[in-house]
């Protein structure tokens, strides 16, 4: 396996300086050692955080993407971006 197959920080080469790569690459080994030893209902709640802040983001950018919207239409094009994403997993 490649580093960017490994750790995702790496395909960061290039574009960061070396001093934030280095800091980068420091603190996703922290996540990975505290994630290693986090118990199983412990990683199931951070899994459940980790969705909803990628949905928050998602929606910012969907209200930055389509500024007339309301929140109730930009709800809608989430779940139709997320039933995307399943269909594309589903296909391999």
């Amino acid at each position: 396996m490649s580093d960017t197959e490994t750790n995702p920080v790496a395909s960061l080469a290039g574009a960061a300086d070396a001093p934030v790569q280095k800091l980068a690459e420091e603190l996703y080994c922290e996540r990975l050692v505290e994630a290693r030893t986090m118990a199983p209902e412990d990683k199931l709640l951070a899994g459940e955080e980790l969705f909803d802040y990628a949905c928050a983001i998602t929606l910012a950018g969907i209200r930055d993407q389509f500024p007339g919207l309301n929140d109730e239409e930009c709800l809608r094009i989430l779940e139709e971006r997320l039933a995307l994403r399943e269909q594309m997993e589903q296909r391999g």
